[in-house]
C-alpha cells in the first residue's frame, strides 16, 4: 500500500494543478476543467505544449534505460511523479533489472488516488509511493530512507519539477539537500523549461500560469547548470530534451524541426 499522511488531503478543483495539466497535456482523463482551460490557454499560445510533454516522459524513459541497463543503478527516488502514465519509471528500470526498487513522490491527491496503478512492479524488485511536497526534501529523505539503502547509489529523478518552484522557495536548495544526502556513485536527473528559448512567448506562459494561480518559473541554460553544481555531467552536458540520447529512444513519435524549450541533463555524484 502507498504511505500517506494519516488524513488524505482533499482534491482541490478549483485551481489548475500542474501534474493535472500534465496530464490533460498528455491526453490523460484524470484531470478537471479548470485544468483543461489552463491547458488550451497554453496550446492556444504555444501549440507545441502538448509534444513537448510527450518529450518529458520520453527523457524520463530514455535516463532511466541508461542508468538501469548501462550504469547499474538499481534505486530511484521520482519526485514530482505525476499522474500516472505507461510506461511508469518502475516499468522501464525492472525490465532492465527486475530486482530494482523504486519510490515515487508527489504532492496532489489525485495521483495519490491512482498510487496502485504505480505499485505494480515485479516480485523481485520494490515499488512504492509516498505523499509529499517536493519542498519538504528532508521530509521525503527520512521517509524514502524507510524503502531505499542511501548506502548504495540512488538517482533522483526531478522531471518538469523545478520549473514550478521559484527560488525564493529553495529550489537550489530542495536539489542540495536531495545530492548531500546520496553516496558516491548516485546520480541527478532534471529536465527545466527554458528561458531563454523564445523569452516573448515564455513570458506570456508564466502570465497565464499565474493568473490560473500556478508559478511558473523558466531558467536560462546557465540558471539550469547550478542545479549540477558539484556534480559530473554525463554526456552531451545539458542540451534540450530531444538531444539527450536519442539512441535509447523506444516508440517516440518524433516530429522534426518541431521546437521542444525545455533542458535536460543527468549528473553522477563522485
Amino acid at each position: 500500500m502507498p504511505e500517506t499522511s494519516p488524513t488524505s488531503p482533499r482534491i482541490d478543483t478549483s485551481k489548475p494543478h500542474p501534474a493535472r495539466v500534465y496530464d490533460w497535456f498528455l491526453g490523460g482523463k484524470d484531470n478537471y476543467p479548470v485544468d483543461e482551460a489552463l491547458g488550451r490557454q497554453i496550446t492556444a499560445m504555444e501549440p507545441t505544449a502538448k509534444y513537448g510533454a510527450r518529450h518529458n516522459r520520453w527523457f524520463m524513459q530514455r535516463a532511466t534505460r541508461m542508468l538501469a541497463a548501462r550504469l547499474g543503478v538499481r534505486q530511484f527516488l521520482d519526485i514530482g511523479t505525476g499522474i500516472p502514465t505507461e510506461p511508469n519509471l518502475h516499468r522501464i528500470a525492472q525490465t532492465a533489472a527486475p530486482e530494482s526498487s523504486v519510490v515515487y513522490v508527489d504532492n496532489d491527491p489525485i495521483v495519490l488516488a491512482h498510487a496502485e496503478a504505480l505499485l505494480r512492479g515485479t516480485p523481485e524488485g520494490v515499488t512504492r509511493y509516498l505523499q509529499a511536497d517536493a519542498r519538504e526534501p528532508a521530509k521525503i529523505l527520512e521517509l524514502a530512507g524507510g524503502i531505499l539503502d542511501f548506502d548504495r547509489p540512488v538517482a533522483v529523478s526531478l522531471i518538469a519539477l523545478l520549473h514550478f518552484i521559484p527560488d525564493d522557495q529553495g529550489a537550489y536548495d530542495i536539489v542540495r539537500t536531495l545530492v548531500d544526502a546520496l553516496p558516491t556513485g548516485s546520480h541527478l536527473v532534471l529536465s527545466q523549461l527554458a528561458s531563454d528559448y523564445d523569452p516573448e512567448r515564455t513570458r506570456q506562459a508564466v502570465e497565464m500560469y499565474a493568473a490560473g494561480g500556478v508559478t511558473l518559473v523558466p531558467r536560462s541554460r546557465a540558471e539550469m547548470t547550478k542545479f549540477f553544481d558539484g556534480l559530473e555531467l554525463l554526456d552531451p552536458g545539458i542540451v534540450w530534451l530531444p538531444d539527450w540520447h536519442p539512441e535509447l529512444a523506444v516508440d517516440e513519435d518524433r516530429e522534426d524541426g518541431t521546437p521542444v524549450p525545455l533542458y535536460a541533463g543527468v549528473a553522477r555524484k563522485a
